[in-house]
């Protein structure tokens, strides 16, 4: 399949993806270890099946230096030894966060969040997921394809 559109190419999805850029970058600002926010991005982009971001994150994680063994297990994470207590709270977060249920986050994975990050965490976490979950969706929609991505091209737009 190609892509349907240039979302990006209008003036509208520019001004958006601007804007996304920036929102994007001010959850990287916070206190949310960078590499929880690539493991997060990445686990929804999988469940969404959004090759763009999928591309993205993983190679925005390598540049980071994470270990692409535990990028290869991000799907399979609850059967792996590779990521820590409060990593698996938030792909656990992620999971009932983008397959969402009318009870969303149970109570259960809320509190594990809670748990392993403080306020301001948890914002981000929140406002992480609701961003990727937006992104993969625009992306899936105009079926945008992975594998161009450059490190570091979404912060030249914010």
């Amino acid at each position: 399949m190609e892509p349907r559109f240039n979302l990006f190419g209008t003036e509208t999805g520019s001004k958006i993806a601007k804007r996304f850029a920036g929102l994007g970058q001010a959850v990287h600002q916070t206190s949310l270890p960078a590499i929880t926010a690539e493991l997060v991005s990445l686990r929804a982009s999988q469940l969404n099946g959004c090759g763009f971001c999928l591309d993205m994150h993983v190679k925005e994680a390598i540049a980071a230096g994470e270990d692409p063994l535990r990028l290869h297990l991000v799907a399979g994470w609850r059967e792996t030894t590779v990521f820590t207590e409060a990593e698996q709270a938030a792909l656990a977060f992620t999971e009932e966060g983008t397959v969402l249920t009318r009870e969303g986050v149970s109570d259960e994975t809320w509190d594990n969040v809670r748990k392993h990050f403080d306020d301001e965490q948890v914002a981000a976490l929140v406002c992480l997921l609701g961003l990727i979950n937006a992104a993969n969706r625009m992306a899936v929609i105009t079926r945008q394809k992975g594998g161009s991505y450059q490190v570091g091209a979404l912060a030249q737009h914010a």
